[in-house]
């Protein structure tokens, strides 16, 4: 992309100009023109006369004197970096050097309206202009958790999944009851006992059963979201999350104990395959493992299972998990790269990326998402690469991927299905809204902004990525405002200069971006996916601004008007453009997992799962952070 980055620079305009240091000539000219000098020679035309010749003669010597009939001078010049035939005073170009090296512009700081802001929204942290007092909000959330768990518990309690219309459970996630793990630790966090005590004692009674003798299972899925659970819940049950921890459930060892017996089986993934790229599926009851059936794995998937592993190992002393999957990032490491970009498949056998499709929505996202996250949780390790590969992979996506919508300028982040050399596709998964929660945890590594800036601790490029983070997560908001319902659909496409794309709007109308945003007919599901809020979440965390609690209550208060099921549960949708909209039966684990603990967190007090202390893995189970001695 030739052009300059589609969003502004305005929260680094102010840049502490008046600790800058002036120019030597600067200086002079200044000088000149307000000492006593110029009051007393320039009465007489005699002495204006000699004031010019002098600045003449000046200006004279430095642009025509040369190094080259000086043999010292032209030392001097080799030893400063020019080279043969170049002169002290002139570039290889012919143009004229710099004599004094302009200082170092000062960290960037808060501008005066950053300040007033920030006071602001400290004396309004829990009801704003709006009125809405957020701890009220934070227990409607709550209540909504309930709601969708008696659902769960009454008609498909063992199940992986509820269809809620139906009134009874679904096994798509291979039989390990994944809601009842994945919903888990937003119980703890919310307080609430009884579900913290009903999920546990299913996991202590049942789970160990299942892991050994069930069938296939996919190996991203079962570590996100069975994984991921069981060491979240561990943690937060052995009481290290603080004094709100639940203290109902089983022993905290039982969830370590199932966690490692599940990775013991899942570990054949790793081990049979003939790279450093595991297979994709696992069959528990004889822990085998197979490709998926066209041979090839996600990019996202077999690059999503490091924290989970790494924790793990942590946790037991085994360091088999974190050696099997971090061998998988070592060697993407040494792989072919577009401007930090990837292509969404690999093939294990070969190791080799298969394909030219570069995309951050599905089969691409978490591997950049876990580039920053697993640096993050082993701070002070040796795995610098990884902050390295996501910095290059952020500006390839600043540079190839980022663009405007027309009429009215949304940022969005497109796709490259043929490549780098193929077309752009003004294509954005709903999955892309991760992005915005990611730049901002980059930019800051979790440190709410106004800290970071007061230490010091931001770069340009750091305020530069967290102003694009900002503009995205706008884009997604607005993709639930375009929409009759309120509700995102699962991919939206935008509206290009110079490159329409068929298809209708949202059906609201009064969305200001009704023209920028297109929905297919194909596209227009929800799912009630999480990565929205998520963002919402980590930046209001991050900048403080009540915005992202006000777009996270709007965005809530649609699923509880248009995906609330009477009976218990909530149902992704068909059509978010209609109204009303029909519903499709299912309740994915991943709305009690993450988009409602997002949610509580959103409202909640800012001391619950630090973002300076806790990465969340991709299925949002907070991990604690390792700090790691540096050893260099």
């Amino acid at each position: 992309m030739s052009k300059s980055l589609p969003y502004s620079m305005k929260d680094v305009q102010y840049d502490n100009a008046k600790f800058r240091r002036r120019s030597l000539l600067k200086g002079i000219t200044q000088n000149l023109l307000t000492s006593n000098v110029k009051n007393e020679c320039t009465k007489c035309s005699t002495g204006r006369f000699l004031v010019l010749l002098m600045m003449g003669g000046l200006a004279y010597v430095i642009l025509t004197h040369t190094s080259t009939t000086t043999s010292s001078l032209h030392g001097i010049a080799k030893n400063i970096g020019t080279e043969e035939g170049n002169n002290f005073f002139t570039d290889r170009n012919g143009k004229f050097r710099k004599f004094w090296r302009k200082p170092p512009r000062l960290p960037p700081r808060l501008s005066p309206d950053e300040i007033i802001a920030r006071n602001n929204s400290i004396h309004n942290s829990h009801k704003i202009e709006s009125g809405h007092d957020w701890k009220a909000c934070q227990q409607k959330v709550k209540a909504a958790f309930i709601h969708a768990w008696s659902g769960y518990r009454t008609y498909a309690m063992g199940y992986d999944e509820l269809m809620p219309e139906s009134r009874r459970g679904v096994d798509g996630l291979g039989g390990l009851g994944a809601t009842i793990v994945d919903a888990l630790d937003t119980a703890m966090i919310m307080g609430i006992d009884e579900v913290v005590y009903e999920a546990g004692s299913w996991i202590e009674k049942h789970l160990p059963e299942r892991i050994n003798g069930r069938g296939q299972v996919n190996l991203f899925e079962t570590t996100i979201r069975v994984l991921g659970g069981l060491l979240s819940a561990y943690h937060l049950s052995a009481g290290e999350h603080g004094a709100n921890a639940s203290t109902k459930g089983p022993e905290p060892r039982v969830y370590l104990e199932n966690a490692r017996n599940l990775a013991d089986h899942l570990l054949v993934a790793f081990t049979l395959s003939p790279s450093a790229i595991p297979f994709s599926d696992v069959v528990l009851h004889d822990r085998s493992s197979h490709p998926a059936p066209d041979g090839l794995s996600s990019t996202a998937e077999v690059s999503t299972l490091q924290l989970e592993f790494n924790y793990l190992s942590s946790l037991t002393g085994n360091p088999n998990y974190t050696l099997e999957s971090m061998k998988v990032l070592e060697h993407m490491k040494t792989l072919p790269k577009f401007k930090g970009l990837v292509p969404i498949y690999i093939d294990p056998h070969s190791g080799e990326f298969n394909g030219e499709n570069i995309r951050i929505g599905s089969r691409g996202d978490s591997y950049y998402e876990y580039l920053i996250k697993v640096w993050l949780q082993n701070q002070g390790s040796n795995l610098t690469y990884l902050h390295d590969m996501y910095k290059e992979s952020v500006k390839g996506i600043k540079e190839l991927l980022v663009r405007k919508s027309t009429p009215n300028g949304l940022v969005f982040v497109g796709e490259l299905p043929y490549g780098l050399h193929g077309a752009f596709s003004p294509k954005m998964d709903h999955l892309v809204c991760f992005l915005p929660g990611t730049l901002a945890l980059g930019a800051t590594k979790g440190i709410v902004k106004e800290k970071a800036m007061r230490e010091s601790l931001l770069s340009f490029e750091d305020l530069e990525n967290l102003k694009l983070a900002e503009d995205l997560a706008k884009t997604c908001v607005e993709m639930y405002s375009a929409t009759s319902t309120g509700l995102a659909p699962e991919i939206a496409y935008f509206n290009m200069e110079g490159k329409g794309e068929g298809g209708s709007g949202g059906g609201n109308r009064n969305s200001k971006y009704v023209d920028d945003i297109i929905i297919k007919p194909a596209d227009r599901h929800n799912l009630l996916r999480p990565e929205t809020v998520e963002s919402l979440f980590v930046l209001f965390r991050i900048t403080e601004d009540p915005k992202y609690r006000e777009w996270g209550w709007k965005i809530f208060q649609a699923f509880e008007k248009y995906t609330k099921v009477d009976s218990g549960g909530y149902s992704s949708l068909d059509d978010v453009t209609v109204l009303p909209p029909r519903k499709r039966d299912k309740m994915e684990t991943f709305f009690l997992g993450e988009t409602l603990k997002y949610l509580y967190l959103l409202f909640g007090d800012g001391n619950a799962i630090p973002l300076d202390e806790y990465v969340f893995n991709t299925e949002a189970h907070p991990i604690p952070i390792q700090r790691i001695a540096s050893t260099k």
